[in-house]
C-alpha cells in the first residue's frame, strides 16, 4: 500500500514545521526515559507527530495539548495510561497501544491489568482508577452520563480531573482517528 503522507525529515521543514518539530522532539516528551522512539534514524517523527508537521498551525496546538495531558494534569500516571490504552483498544490504534503499553508498564500497571483493559475486564486498583475507566468506557460508547454517575465520578475524581479525563479521551480518540486516516502504524524495527 502506498504511503498516504510522506514522512518529513528535519532538512525539509519550513519554519512553522520546524517549530512544531522542536516542540515535540525537544519538549516534555524528550525528557526522561525514552520508552518508545519519537523519531526514526532519519529524524522523521513517528506516530501522530509526523502527521502534525503537515499542518503545523493545527499540529502545534495539538502537540501542546497532548503535552499538557501527558505531563501537566492532576490525573495519576496510572489513570492516564489506563484511559489511553482503553481508547487505543476501542479505536483499534496500533501505534497508540504500542507506545502507551510501554508507558503504562513504566507507570506501574501490570501485564494482567493491561490485558484486562483489552478484554474489557479491568478492575482498578482503587476507586479513582475504576471510576475513570468506567466513565471513559461510557464516553467512548457515546452514552449520556446520568446525574448519578456524574455525581459519583465528581466525588471520586473532582471536577478538575473530570475535565482532564474528558479531554484526554477526546484527544486520544482524535489521534487514533487521524492515524487511521493516514494509515500510521507501528514503526518497523
Amino acid at each position: 500500500m502506498p504511503v498516504r503522507l510522506r514522512k518529513l525529515v528535519p532538512s525539509e521543514l519550513d519554519e512553522e514545521q520546524r517549530q512544531v518539530y522542536e516542540a515535540i522532539a525537544g519538549g516534555d516528551r524528550s525528557r526522561g526515559p525514552q520508552l518508545f522512539p519519537l523519531a526514526e534514524s532519519d529524524g522523521s517523527l513517528n506516530g501522530p507527530y509526523g502527521v502534525m508537521l503537515h499542518a503545523p498551525r493545527v499540529g502545534g496546538p495539538l502537540q501542546e495539548l497532548g503535552a499538557a495531558l501527558r505531563f501537566r494534569t492532576d490525573l495519576t500516571d496510572r489513570v492516564r495510561e489506563i484511559v489511553i490504552l482503553l481508547v487505543a483498544d476501542r479505536m483499534g490504534s496500533e501505534f497508540q497501544w504500542w507506545a502507551h503499553e510501554r508507558i503504562a508498564l513504566a507507570a506501574g500497571l501490570g501485564r494482567e491489568e493491561i490485558d484486562a483493559i483489552r478484554t474489557g475486564e479491568f478492575a482498578g486498583a482503587d476507586d479513582a482508577e475504576s471510576t475513570a475507566y468506567a466513565l471513559a468506557v461510557d464516553l467512548l460508547r457515546g452514552e449520556t452520563i446520568g446525574d448519578d454517575e456524574y455525581a459519583r465520578a465528581a466525588t471520586v475524581l473532582g471536577e478538575q480531573q473530570l475535565v482532564e479525563l474528558s479531554v484526554l479521551v477526546g484527544y486520544y480518540r482524535m489521534l487514533a482517528q487521524t492515524m487511521a486516516l493516514f494509515d500510521v502504524g507501528v514503526p518497523e524495527d
